[in-house]
Parts: structure tokens; sequence; C-alpha cells
């Protein structure tokens, strides 16, 4: 038997591999499964009626010196009645050119006006959108596991797709191709293929509660979708500034462990912190103090055990705003304020 490793890997369709579901059979007596069939039936098939009006298809083109190539496809949903459609970043990442081809066959261009890789969100927005019809937002706080999940999509090219599972958990974090953590992921057992990536996932009332993100292989029905509240917040400044502003104190560390015993004296809520490697010139960090060798253990009043604790108080309700460090100098524990300043993105 071999002994596979398995990754997540985003459902940007670049390379088509098709799969087939495998369906189970109940015990139950034959009216009975009658009944429970035509009503998760007419569940799926009612959702995904109302929810697939709004699902597009998303061609990427780049260029190649002077000449344009396609570099994969993938799924989208308009969330407004002016043409803002939301996908994955991964997914128009490296676009030049992006095609939308809306369920009724009208075949759009699209501009990304908002791209953010730390989240694995985008918006694109399309002209010519008259008759557009907007997909239902849920709330994706009131979830809970075990309940009907139903993706629609694009995979392996196939227009328009239905799948159907559950919410297998909630909670889940994954990494972003830019190294940060997603919190707050959608684990669902409804089956995504490559092309999946940027399309709805919906409850059986047809609201989208995510954002199908990302599949684990070589596991089965072990899919995500970012929650759609997060969606929401990220969408919305994406429309309004083209990106997602984020905190930086301007440090590069790793993840260390702390001796017990210093944890013990201290009282520190972590075994673990963030040593400090090095400070970029002119930053929050150098500015407030922070020498190479520190181990951060607390930023705004929240315990640092490691790099991800630190990105998750770095947000934008920091930038330049006094902020609580403190970090483990040897054995001894200083308290400094830093002020973050706004990352510097590059322009697309």
């Amino acid at each position: 038997m071999r002994n596979n490793r398995a990754r997540v890997i985003p459902i940007f369709d670049e390379q088509a591999r098709a799969t087939s579901p495998a369906s189970a059979s109940p015990s139950a007596s034959p009216s009975d499964d009658d009944a429970l069939l035509d009503a998760y039936s007419n569940a799926v098939s009612g959702a995904a009626e109302r929810v697939s009006p709004s699902v597009v298809n998303l061609e990427i083109f780049g260029r190649e010196g002077n000449a344009e190539r396609p570099l994969g496809t993938g799924s989208g949903f308009v969330f407004t009645p002016d043409g803002f459609i939301l996908t994955n970043s991964h997914v128009v990442a490296r676009a030049g050119r992006v095609a939308v081809t809306l369920l009724d066959g009208r075949r759009l261009d699209g501009v990304v006006v908002g791209d953010d890789p730390d989240s694995d969100l985008a918006v694109v927005r399309v002209g010519g959108n008259s008759g557009m019809t907007p997909a239902l937002l849920g709330d994706s706080g009131s979830l809970r596991v075990g309940q009907l999940a139903i993706a629609i999509g694009n995979p392996l090219g196939f227009q328009c797709t239905v799948t159907a599972g559950v919410v297998s958990a909630l909670g889940r974090s994954l990494r972003s191709n830019s190294g940060r953590l997603i919190d707050n992921v959608i684990q669902t057992d409804a089956a995504l293929n490559p092309g999946n990536s940027g399309g709805p996932l919906v409850n059986s009332r047809g609201e989208v509660i995510g954002v199908n993100t990302a599949v684990i292989l070589p596991a089965q029905g072990l899919c995500f979708a970012i929650a759609i509240n997060t969606a929401k917040y990220v969408a919305a400044r994406l429309i309004r500034d083209g990106r997602i502003r984020r905190a930086y104190i301007g440090v590069a560390g790793s993840n260390v462990p702390i001796a017990r015993k210093v944890v013990r004296f201290h009282h520190l809520a972590r075994e673990s912190g963030v040593m400090v490697a090095s400070i970029e010139p002119g930053t929050a960090a150098e500015r407030a103090g922070v020498a190479p060798r520190d181990i951060i253990v607390t930023f705004n009043g929240e315990p640092v055990g490691a790099i991800d604790d630190l990105h998750r108080g770095l947000n934008e309700d920091r930038i330049d705003v006094e902020t609580r460090l403190i970090v483990l100098r040897g054995t001894e524990l200083i308290e400094m304020t830093v002020v973050p300043s706004a990352v510097q993105q590059a322009a697309r």
C-alpha cells in the first residue's frame, strides 16, 4: 500500500480529472424511503433552481509575449444586481483577461476590481449586466454540523453542476497561498473538483453559506469553503478599496518553545511564542525598541503562541493605533507600545 501524504489544493481547473461520487442504500421501508428521498430531492433541486441563475463560469487568460493563452477555468456567483461577482483569489491571481459566461449563454468581459490572497477571495465585475440575478447571501454564523450543503459550479468544464452533502465541520483553519491562515472555514463532503473554485456552497433555502475553495488529496470527502460572513466583509472592502488593509509591525520571526519554568514564573498563557529573527528599518517594531531574539508573547492583550496568533491580531483595526506588545527578553518580560502601519500592497 502506498503511503500518500494528504495535500490541500485549490480547485481551480487547470487540468481535468473526472471522478464520480458513490451513493448509499438506506434500509428503511419503501414508503419511508420514498418520502425521505422526495423531501431530500426537493430540497436539493429547489436550492439549485434558486441559485443557478447567479452562478457563472470564469475563463482566465494570461499573456505570453505578444500572445494570449488560456490559464484555466473557475466558478463564481453574482452577488449584487449591478454585476459584482465573488470568486477565489487563486482563480484570478494571474489573470490578464477574464471571460464570464452566464447561465443563459451570454459571454461578457470581466474586470478584477479587488483581490485578497490572504483570504483567497476576489471580486470581478462585468458590464452589460441587465437581467443578472444576484444570489441571496446567508449567515454562516448560524450553521450547524450535519445540515444540508449544496455545491454549485463548473467542475472540469461542466457548467452548472450540482453536488450535495452535509456541513461536516465548522471553525476549520486553512492556509492560504500567501501563508496566512484563513479562519472559520467550512468543511463539507459535497463533492468538489477542479473548476469548482469560487462557486457557491448553499443551504437548503438556496442561501449562499460559503465560497468553495479547496479539496485535500488523496482524501475523499474533505472539501472546504470560505464562510460567507468572512466573504461579506472582504467583498465590501474589495469593492470600496480594491484591497484589504492589514496592519504590519516589521518583524520576521519563527515559532519557538519557552522553557516551562519561565512560563510558570511569569504565568504565561502559552508555552511558545514568536522569536524575532530580524527587524525592518524604520518600522513600528524598530521604533518601539523590539530587538532580535526577543520572543513576542502578547499582542493587544491577547496571548501569542505562534505567528498565526500575531497575524490574527494585525488586522485593520490596529493600523496607526497604539498597541501593547509584551516580549520575553532573556528571562525578563518587557512591555512596550507599537503603532502598526498598513501593509503596502503592490497594485495589480
